[in-house]
């Protein structure tokens, strides 16, 4: 049985459709990255997921209970972590983490088990008497999870867990969705796209309403994005401008984008663009470049990555593409 399944989402309000048909599941034991621009849907699959609000059309299940038809004993099976972490800063951590084994409905030997269970796997035994409002951010983000896990859940939800993070902490964090991740489910919404082929398993993209991407997450980056080629170009014979650069690069054959970059190393005259296409184009943009008169001062063909793929699948980025 899956853990999520999800047939023909829709969800309107009014005459704008949030959703349009949104089909996909998700099995034991995956860490699933969802990702979306804002408005794309993806909140809205979320918010239909825990049962805050009804599909206008479809069905969603978790655990094979129906989100909509017995939504409390959907959300039994569901531990939720929003981007703020919902903890009562004037608490101790130990007293809030009773607190909310008791909105649990855990009885005071399970509760007494549960809470020492969450402080030992999110790291939080020797601050279990501190104050959450002394915790830095990434330990409240912690506390925040140990009240998700509590109740061990089949399906953890987890919104932008690493935002306003530090980089030791977002390593921290990391790690222990992975760890959590091989006793559950783990859905994953963030926006910064490094961390879902750091830690997940799979990608999920939404994009108006519909799925545009679905499967593991190195197939989906190799498929999707091809070759990246990073030029950099300096004054020859002749100056040009960055505009008559990119449109005489984006005319290319085979330059499906091209992306401007703006790197604070270049020297002054010096312009970086990247193309992105489905083959190597270092041939034909080494012969244009030499032909405009321009000197060719670097190419690099770089590892695709998933902000590329994203930006590709959802039109997120305005940057000249060739059709």
């Amino acid at each position: 049985m899956s853990v999520i399944s999800a047939r023909g989402l829709e969800k309107r309000y009014g005459d704008k459709a949030a959703l349009s048909g949104v089909d996909f599941t998700v099995p034991k034991g995956e860490i699933v990255g969802f990702l979306g621009p804002n408005g794309a849907g993806k909140t809205t699959t979320m918010k239909i997921l825990t049962g805050f609000i009804s599909p206008t059309a479809g069905e969603a299940k978790v655990c094979g209970i129906n989100v909509v038809s017995d939504p409390v004993a959907a959300r039994r099976k569901i531990g939720y972590l929003p981007e703020s972490a919902p903890v009562y800063t004037e608490m101790r951590v130990v007293d809030y983490l009773q607190f909310m084994g008791q909105v649990r409905g855990l009885d005071s030997a399970e509760r007494a088990a549960a809470v020492d269970r969450a402080l030992r796997r999110c790291g939080l035994t020797e601050r279990a008497k501190d104050e959450i409002s002394t915790l830095s951010k990434g330990y409240r983000q912690r506390v925040g999870l140990a009240q998700a896990i509590l109740h061990e859940p089949d399906l953890l939800i987890l919104d932008e867990p690493t935002s306003g993070l530090d980089p030791n902490q977002i390593a921290e964090i990391r790690a222990l969705i992975r760890e959590l991740g091989e006793r559950r489910t783990v859905i994953l919404s963030t926006h910064i796209l490094s961390e879902v082929q750091a830690t997940c398993d799979r990608v999920l993209i939404i994009h108006k309403g519909r799925i545009v991407a679905d499967g593991p997450t190195a197939t989906v980056t190799a498929a999707s994005q091809g070759e990246r080629l990073r030029v950099v170009v300096g004054p020859g014979t002749v100056r040009l401008t960055p505009q008559q650069l990119h449109a005489g690069l984006a005319a290319l054959p085979g330059v499906r984008q091209l992306v401007p970059v703006d790197d604070a190393e270049l020297v002054e005259g010096e312009l970086a663009v990247d193309l992105l296409s489905d083959g190597d184009l270092r041939a034909v943009t080494s012969r244009w470049v030499t032909a405009q008169g321009l000197t060719l001062l670097e190419q690099r063909r770089e590892r695709s990555n998933l902000e590329e793929v994203f930006r590709r699948l959802t039109g997120a980025d305005d940057a000249p593409a060739r059709a």
